[in-house]
């Protein structure tokens, strides 16, 4: 099967690196062998040792009817978009690992990959080289999905094992990132949260089959996470985590990215440093857990690979990896019923005492916090409204 990838650049070289490497395995699994035909960059590569491959005007991979396949591994949606809209209409299949692309047009290709008898595919695009899509929508295909929750940016992950292991701020702690290549020069995307949001997007669009838009989730990243919170969190045998989740009910999904204290019984509390894993809960099944590497240059490019390896086996298309653009799929997360830990300045400690009677006060460096009983975060900020002195609240896991 001849492919063609778009974008050399870390994912773009992994996939031709294992193409390269694994090439005998690959054939026998895919039934044939998965040749690289054209390579498409901006840039010019004249010491690669197969520069020959190497273009920078799609049109010659859109009019060549021998390429089956495109591997999109630009990034973003800008020229992404485009080029991935117009391989599907000429029949060709197209595998990636951009999840923004996916989280808002997915809908979309999946659309033209159903009329132009091809295949979209994006295993890569949550949890780098994890496997996920493929056990939700195969493996655990007898299950109605009930939730799926998890850790599922390796940056924050890092930054905050830092804060918790040897006690650095969230500034200290995103420097060291940052210094090892962990974190971005602007790390917006990861520290606010927008990229587990587009991930928990597509793992909640795929579970429900309608989309569910990152517009609809409610977002919250780690900056205001502090050295307080985690010694907190201590305290009551938990640690912090930023938790993309999806809770499913009635056809719709409570979608929420946000940090959360995850008790030490559960194991998504001692996943540390660049790791992922997300738990998934089926109504037969019960509990499942994924975890790996979520991101890196192999690892994605492997989940990558094996797209290529399911198109190759599997041909046209299918719809067990796709979703329709439905209208509203989702309902407020706030409520969906949790305990929750709140923090408030001294001056509150009387207010706290009498709107929360049976809450036993824990006292830290300068303010104290309690644990609520289970009740909606709706409910929470009724109760808190007018209170003197809160410092935050934050969702407990369970």
């Amino acid at each position: 099967m001849k492919t063609a990838i778009i974008g050399y650049g870390v994912v773009g070289s992994g996939v031709y690196e294992i193409l390269k490497a694994n090439a005998g395995g690959i054939a026998r699994r895919a039934g044939k062998s998965i040749e690289i035909k054209y390579i498409l960059d901006i840039r010019d590569f004249p010491d690669h040792p197969e520069s020959g491959l190497f273009v920078k005007d799609y049109s010659v991979i859109l009019n060549d009817p021998e390429v089956e396949a495109v591997v999109e591994t630009m990034g973003g949606v800008r020229f992404a978009y485009d080029y991935t809209r117009e391989a599907l209409l000429r029949g060709k299949s197209v595998v990636t690992s951009n999840k923004e692309l996916v989280a808002e047009h997915g809908h979309e290709f999946f659309a033209l990959a159903r009329e132009h008898n091809c295949r979209y595919l994006y295993e890569a695009s949550v949890g780098g080289g994890i496997p996920l899509i493929r056990p939700l929508a195969r493996c655990l295909a007898a299950n109605e999905i009930e939730s799926v929750a998890g850790i599922i940016n390796g940056t924050t992950n890092f930054i905050l094992t830092k804060m918790y292991r040897e006690n650095q701020s969230f500034e200290t702690a995103l420097k060291t990132a940052q210094e090892l290549g962990y974190a971005e020069k602007d790390p917006s995307a990861d520290v606010e949260g927008r990229d587990v949001c587009r991930k928990i997007a597509i793992l909640a669009s795929l579970c429900l089959g309608k989309r569910v838009r990152c517009e609809d989730i409610p977002t919250e990243g780690i900056g205001s996470v502090s050295v307080e919170d985690v010694s907190y969190a201590e305290a009551l045998g938990c640690s912090v985590k930023l938790i993309g989740r999806a809770v499913f009910k009635n056809g719709r999904a409570g979608v929420s990215v946000e940090p959360m204290l995850v008790p030490k019984a559960c194991p998504l509390a001692g996943v540390e440093d660049v790791f992922n894993a997300v738990a998934v809960k089926g109504n037969m099944v019960g509990d499942c857990m994924f975890m790996g590497r979520g991101a890196g240059k192999l690892p994605t490019a492997s989940a990558v690979v094996a797209d290529l390896i399911d198109v190759a086996v599997r041909g046209g298309y299918s719809d067990e990896f796709s979703w329709e653009d439905c209208g509203s799929a989702v309902f407020d997360p706030a409520e969906t019923e949790s305990q929750f830990f709140v923090r408030v300045a001294p001056a509150g400690e009387k207010a706290a005492a009498e709107r929360f009677p049976d809450a036993e006060l824990i006292r830290g460096v300068s303010d104290l916090g309690f644990v609520t009983d289970t009740m909606s975060e709706t409910a929470l900020k009724a109760r808190l409204a007018g209170m003197d002195g809160v410092v935050s609240h934050m969702r407990i896991y369970r």
